[in-house]
């Protein structure tokens, strides 16, 4: 295993790659068990089909994609808070219209211009080799922003995340830190679409915090059972991806499966015990 890593650090690709795949695991998977207690999961695949029109046409306009797709982020996730509070449109329908009409943006905008090249796809599907120097260090600066900022909101996160009516009677700002949290799931999703593309982002989020939640009762304890897994099964899924010539994106994924259903049947025998 020490042989395979050693080689796998010989080449510049792969060493920029496991440097921003565990930065943006860990954001990841802390902003997940916000997201999925709060009912929000989905708010990631919505943000990911924002982030790929955003990318459609910044190509179209050669504009750095990143400098165009992180404010488009942003300002979507306000937007479908927004909505969530909302009446006549409840968040998981506001996250299938962005989703849909996202892509439907960034399709036509593709078509219309540079095609379906080889860039727009590793957006889709995600590519280890897509990342350059730049990007590496916008998202190093990015993720470790958002690391710094959910450590100091963390009490304020945890308070909205499990009693987001009984926190605003004690006079906490909880549209403010709800905010903040559509804020840094933003920055994530578009530092991970990189990586995990488009179409697999969402379970970068997902995953992690449902399998840790298999077997954690306490919050912090989910959120750093939840890190762990994120860094390994990124890990085992880029070696994976190393060895057999496999998309990275596809082999975290399935990697993430493998290990939910391991926890989801030690959570079945604990509870037969």
């Amino acid at each position: 295993m020490l042989n395979i890593l050693a080689e796998m650090l010989s080449y510049p690709f792969l060493v920029r790659a496991l440097i921003v795949g565990v930065l943006v695991s860990l954001c990841a998977s802390l902003l997940g068990a916000s997201l999925v207690l709060k009912r929000y999961s989905m708010i990631g695949d919505g943000l990911s089909h924002v982030g790929f029109a955003a990318l459609a046409v910044a190509y179209a306009m050669n504009a750095a994609p990143l400098a165009v797709s992180i404010p488009v982020c942003v300002i979507c996730a306000f937007f479908l808070l927004q909505l969530k509070d909302s009446s006549k449109i409840k968040g998981d329908a506001a996250t299938a219209l962005l989703c849909s009409g996202a892509l439907a943006v960034g399709v036509m905008t593709i078509s219309l211009t540079t095609g379906m090249n080889t860039d727009v796809c590793n957006y889709m599907f995600g590519s280890i080799l897509a990342m350059n120097r730049t990007d590496v260090t916008l998202s190093v600066f990015l993720s470790a922003a958002v690391l710094i900022l959910y450590v100091l909101f963390y009490n304020r996160i945890f308070a909205v995340t499990f009693d987001e009516t009984f926190s605003s009677a004690t006079g906490t700002r909880t549209r403010f830190y709800n905010m903040v949290i559509a804020f840094l799931t933003a920055i994530t999703v578009v530092l991970g679409m990189r990586m995990m593309g488009t179409l697999l982002i969402s379970s970068l989020i997902v995953f992690p915090s449902l399998t840790a939640m298999r077997v954690c009762k306490r919050f912090k304890t989910t959120i750093l059972v939840s890190a762990v897994l994120s860094v390994t099964c990124f890990m085992l899924g880029l070696t994976i991806s190393y060895l057999d010539s496999v998309p990275t994106g596809a082999c975290i994924v399935v990697t993430d499966i493998i290990v939910f259903f391991i926890f989801t049947g030690i959570e079945k025998l604990r509870e037969r015990v």
